[in-house]
């Protein structure tokens, strides 16, 4: 329970996720309104999100809400999963892959129903840290203070000795508001500045002050990735 920990986001930290568009063409394509598949799915992505549909129901949901056919649904899917994964942070993954044995090291993600399996296969996260939590799994979304502490139960460590990395700041004050320390992921060097302080028990790095923490929350996607 005393070990010093690091815990991280996914989506804007540990991939790189750029938004592709992908919901605009299909919009152009179907002659809907801007905003009318995020109308039209929002329940749908909040279901995904907290494990409360399955991705069978959500190919089922789609063809429906939409009018896709089965071909279509597909390359629909396609879509949203290429946005969702972005591509790998090699950089800042190399540096956590060599933290194992320094720290215990976890990841905390809000993701969709499928994502473990996608991203097992594709980035290995499994191998990287020790515990996964996934908000479709435990049914719980960050910035709920819920998921702060699922997240340090998973790795039996106390949340002080935490420090949690994420690319939202409503989920950095959230962390620190569950009691443990936080950094707002901005880019890897000042990230990777703030967990060699955090491992050298150094609560603040010279010259790094609280405020720098926190920045502007990212802009939601389809399916929400915060």
């Amino acid at each position: 329970m005393t070990a010093t920990c690091v815990i991280l986001d996914i989506g804007g930290v540990l991939e790189i996720t750029p938004e592709t568009g992908w919901v605009q063409r299909w919009e152009e394509r179907l002659e809907l309104p801007l905003g009318t598949v995020d109308e039209r799915m929002h329940d749908v992505w909040r279901a995904g999100s907290v494990g409360s549909i399955s991705e069978r129901e959500v190919h089922e949901q789609v063809a429906a809400r939409l009018g896709l056919d089965a071909p279509q649904v597909e390359a629909f899917m396609a879509g949203l999963w290429a946005e969702y994964l972005g591509t790998p942070n090699e950089e800042f993954m190399d540096y956590v892959r060599g933290l194992r044995g320094s720290c215990r090291l976890g990841i905390l993600s809000n993701s969709f129903v499928g994502a473990r399996e996608r991203e097992t296969t594709l980035y290995h996260f499994d191998e990287l840290v020790e515990q996964i939590v996934y908000s479709h799994e435990i049914g719980i979304e960050k910035p709920d203070l819920r998921a702060f502490e699922a997240a340090c139960a998973s790795l039996d460590v106390r949340p002080e000795n935490c420090l949690f990395i994420d690319d939202v700041a409503v989920n950095v004050e959230a962390a620190r508001t569950a009691g443990m320390q936080a950094h707002l992921f901005e880019d890897n060097a000042r990230t990777i500045t703030r967990i060699a302080a955090h491992l050298d028990a150094s609560p603040w790095p010279q010259g790094v002050s609280r405020s720098d923490d926190v920045g502007l929350a990212g802009l939601q996607r389809l399916p929400a990735r915060r």
